[in-house]
């Protein structure tokens, strides 16, 4: 029963955001499903059911992709009346969705290891070279320039204006991308972040020499 549960919600995913092209699409939920499952194995912790479903409805109700916040919690609730989950189980996956989102470097208290493992792996494909596109994607979605040395860098923020704030491409490595690392839950994701770290390092490092024409 499992199973078929986690067929027919990725063949809803892939309806909903098959198409997107903020990085936010079906391989983007397919990668985070893999990262979760895998940092679960690792950690030895957490239902797995659990963290494959809140893995593939993870930015079904996210306000970026949907006209609001109402609208995308709407459309989850909507899609949990068509299958039928003990209410415990169906609890706990809309607990992990509603907090594990960044929200401008907010801190959130999360609640079960399940959370932790699905937030993990949703950063861990925020970073990296596949991090680097998904940054330019989403900045170009949104109509940001690539880069805009006049403009400073957020430290703080609400939640209001990191998502509609003046900002760049690169700006946003420094405003969310660089900090993730040293925000991850568990050793497994810590471990997997190393890499992806370094390769954010060494692309600014090499875009500023592009930048000011100094990589001859």
């Amino acid at each position: 029963m499992k199973n078929q549960f986690i067929e027919y919600t990725e063949k809803f995913v892939r309806n909903e955001l098959g198409d997107d092209a903020t990085g936010h699409d079906w391989f983007h939920v397919d990668r985070v499903r893999s990262n979760a499952l895998h940092i679960c194995k690792e950690e030895m912790s957490g239902d797995p059911f659990v963290i494959e479903m809140a893995a593939l409805l993870h930015d079904i109700p996210d306000e970026k992709l949907n006209e609001s916040a109402e609208k995308g919690k709407e459309k989850l609730d909507s899609f949990f009346k068509t299958i039928v989950l003990p209410d415990d189980t169906r609890n706990h996956i809309t607990q992990i969705i509603e907090t594990i989102s960044y929200k401008g470097g907010k801190y959130t208290e999360l609640a079960t290891i399940e959370a932790k493992i699905v937030q993990d792996a949703d950063r861990l494909d925020a970073i990296g070279a596949i991090g680097i596109a998904r940054a330019f994607a989403y900045g170009c979605k949104k109509g940001q320039p690539i880069y805009d040395p006049s403009i400073k860098v957020r430290d703080e923020m609400s939640v209001e204006e990191y998502r509609k704030g003046k900002s760049t491409s690169i700006h946003h490595f420094y405003e969310k991308l660089l900090k993730l690392r040293d925000l991850l839950n568990t050793s497994a994701a810590i471990k997997m972040a190393e890499s992806r770290q370094q390769m954010m390092v060494v692309f600014l490092e090499q875009f500023y020499k592009e930048w000011d024409g100094q990589d001859s």
